[in-house]
């Protein structure tokens, strides 16, 4: 018989969130709360996994087949109504006790809105357990403030007694600091037992799973207790509060793994990190810098103030300057973009390339070496190598219907304030005059101009300024005229 199998409680509809959202898809961190307690479950158990949905099942469902790759394997059983946590956990009992049979010696059961909560507190839990000889043993936490969580109730030898919700509970109860994280180790035998047994006489008419404890101390069965050190990692999520407390945690937690592995960030406090991204050593991270999805930064790179890099990979030594966005975009090593720069999703900056002050590339590939340092537009267009593209290009790629793509050679010049209307083609080495617009290809080492040819007027501006300044003398002198003929 394996040991450990695990059940996640993700089940219920979250109702103080406020939100038409089930709480345990609520990110954070850039993950929903149900993906780290199910991560974490399949990590500890060496048996089946079993997550228990409920309130919009059919979405929680399509998270966890969109996710299986981090999670098998695993099953998933359905609370049609949400009566309570006790009644929950009995959903998965056709899945841990096959034909009768236990699959596993014990049980772990979590609920979903717990992230904060350590791989290493959970094994400590197990072993506690073990160690103890226990039929049921809980985690719990010191809490200043314990409004809003199960109380922890001991005997006069300091055994776990049971647990009380704060709805159930006295005036004493209410005064007790010790709270119920909701992580149990729980002997699955006894656990399907004793939940037969259990009935919703309490206040919310519900199920609890916290009764089977009372159950088993009624019993003289060995009830026994794991204190935590760190209360945060018992912090449940029933507000948009406690969410925002969670988040916080947790976003401090990755700037330390980061930190610790060679990362560097001026600004801690405002450096914000997603736990799907990764980041190479020695890269630099100044203030107000967020990095978003599933995006990789390699080694060497500085990102600047108030830049945004979401589902992106950023290759080594590359500079991305302040207040730019990145989305969905590949950029390679050594590359420059920014500052104040947009690089949208299917964008490929290739080695050494550089894209500079308001500048927009989207679904497009500037080649190695290539710049567009300036108030430029690139969409749906090839750059090849070592190609200058001046200061107001364009490519035009929508024609009111469809787009079309716009291909630069390698080594071409575009001037500045250029217009490329797609689908068009300019060749490798040519050269495209300034203020051009471009409707037809360019062939190889051409020079293209589209523009009026330069009218010049010698002495224009001078009799000008003379016509000028003669109809406004004329003019002051006609307005003191009509005022003196007004006044006699």
């Amino acid at each position: 018989m394996k040991k450990f199998s695990a059940i996640v409680i993700a089940a219920g509809r979250g109702k103080r969130m406020r939100s038409g959202t089930t709480k345990a898809l609520h990110p954070v961190a850039g993950r929903p709360l149900l993906w780290y307690m199910v991560a974490l479950a399949r990590r500890v158990a060496d048996a089946r996994v079993v997550v228990v949905i409920g309130h919009q099942a059919d979405r929680v469902r399509q998270f966890l087949d969109q996710s299986k790759s981090d999670f098998e394997p695993f099953d998933v059983a359905l609370q049609p109504e949400q009566l309570g946590t006790g009644h929950a956990v009995r959903q998965a009992q056709a899945a841990l006790m096959p034909n009768g049979k236990a699959a596993s010696k014990h049980c772990l059961i979590v609920n979903a809105d717990t992230p904060l909560l350590r791989r290493a507190t959970v094994q400590r839990l197990l072993t506690r357990h073990e160690k103890e000889k226990a039929v049921l043993t809980l985690l719990s936490a010191e809490l200043p403030e314990p409004r809003g969580y199960g109380r922890v109730v001991r005997g006069d030898k300091g055994q776990v007694v049971k647990v009380v919700e704060e709805a159930d509970a006295t005036r004493a109860e209410r005064a007790i600091h010790e709270v119920n994280a909701g992580t149990y180790v729980v002997d699955t035998s006894f656990l399907f037992k004793a939940l037969a047994r259990v009935r919703a006489k309490n206040v919310q008419g519900e199920y609890y799973l916290t009764d089977i404890v009372g159950l088993a101390a009624a019993e003289g069965r060995k009830v026994a207790g794991l204190k935590t050190s760190d209360s945060r990692e018992c912090l449940g999520v029933n507000t948009r509060e406690h969410l925002a407390g969670v988040e916080e945690a947790m976003r401090e937690r990755i700037r330390a793994r980061w930190l610790n592995v060679g990362v560097t960030m001026l600004d801690p406090r405002t450096t914000f990190i997603d736990d799907t991204v990764t980041i190479g050593r020695d890269t630099v991270l100044h203030p107000g810098v967020t990095l978003e999805g599933h995006t990789n930064i390699g080694p060497g790179c500085v990102i600047r103030s108030a830049s945004r890099v979401t589902n992106s990979v950023v290759g080594k030594a590359v500079t991305i300057q302040d207040s730019s966005v990145v989305d969905q975009a590949v950029i390679e090593d050594h590359a420059t973009v920014g500052p104040f720069a947009h690089i949208r999703p299917g964008a490929v900056l290739r080695k050494q390339a550089k894209v500079g002050n308001f500048v927009e590339v989207k679904n497009t590939e500037l080649g190695a070496g290539s710049k567009a340092n300036h108030l430029t537009y690139l969409g749906d267009t090839t750059v090849g190598k070592r190609v200058n593209i001046g200061a107001g290009t364009i490519t035009c790629n929508y024609d009111g219907y469809k787009k079309d793509r716009t291909t630069i050679e390698d080594e071409a010049f575009i001037g500045s304030d250029t217009q490329l209307i797609a689908p068009v083609k300019v060749g490798k080495g040519a050269v495209v005059g300034s203020g051009s617009t471009i409707t037809e290809d360019v062939p190889a080492d051409a020079l293209a101009l589209s523009r009026s040819p330069q009218v010049t007027k010698e002495e224009w501006a001078t009799r000008r300024r003379v016509d000028t300044s003669k109809k406004s003398s004329s003019a002051q002198k006609s307005s003191r005229g009509k005022k003196k003929g007004a006044k006699g």
